[in-house]
């Protein structure tokens, strides 16, 4: 049994209804600290599972924006699955959570972390492009992607490959080159690779299916070694 031994952080979570950040204070139970386990006190630190899409997509966005950080991976089924400390940080239990010790908050939702990147970064040199002028831009493909991956889902387990590659063909014509937002790399970018790269590695190229400005992207998605370290042999899909 845990007992009563309290510490308050920050946590900052999504909120479920109407897309608005919240920052709330949870009070964690537990034997040790929760926080501190996770920290060790030191740096800021990514949990994770390395063959999660949803995680992938945060761990993108931290190491283009050069965001110091450690990785600590954690088996999430199973008898040796989420640690005690992990459900204290984020009652949720999913994957990734990020833990910034220098604010002592918590962001336990991927695309949080990718709204919160310049926040979690601390300053303007970033290697992640926030551009102001690109932020319609970000948000539609976002929006789009988001809307795709139950298209894709439902292709991928036996249903309709075409309305998966009309779909794509359709995000096809918005993406600028070589990135999706032009020259340099959003936060768009970082959210669809993971998903993208699943679909070209289990049906092959998208430039056969007449989406060949995402088969470029991707291209030079892989080649970017940001992206390429988080690339997996063994991975799951999105379900």
């Amino acid at each position: 049994m845990r007992s009563s031994t309290t510490r308050t952080v920050a946590l900052v979570s999504l909120f479920p209804y109407f897309g608005l950040h919240l920052l709330s204070l949870l009070p964690l139970f537990g034997t040790v600290d929760a926080f501190a386990v996770a920290t060790n006190g030191k740096m800021s630190k990514l949990i994770t599972n390395k063959m999660c899409p949803f995680a992938q997509k945060a761990w993108i966005a931290l190491e283009v924006s050069q965001t110091p950080y450690t990785l600590q991976e954690i088996s999430l089924y199973g008898p040796n699955g989420k640690p005690d400390w992990f459900w204290d940080l984020n009652p949720a239990g999913t994957v990734p959570v990020f833990v910034n010790s220098d604010k002592e908050q918590v962001y336990a939702d991927s695309d949080l972390i990718l709204d919160s990147i310049d926040t979690i970064r601390g300053d303007d040199s970033s290697g992640l492009s926030t551009n102001s002028k690109h932020s319609q831009q970000i948000a539609e493909f976002r929006s789009k992607m988001k809307s795709f991956l139950p298209i894709g889902k439902s292709a991928v387990l036996g249903g309709s490959k075409k309305e998966m590659w009309d779909r794509l063909r359709e995000m096809d014509a918005d993406v600028v080159g070589p990135y999706i937002c032009g020259d340099e790399v959003t936060v768009a970018d970082c959210s669809a690779f993971p998903f993208l790269w699943r679909i070209e590695n289990a049906y092959g190229s998208f430039e056969k299916e007449g989406c060949e400005r995402l088969h470029g992207w991707l291209q030079t998605c892989k080649a970017n070694k940001s992206f390429s370290k988080t690339v997996q042999s063994s991975w799951w899909w999105w379900w």
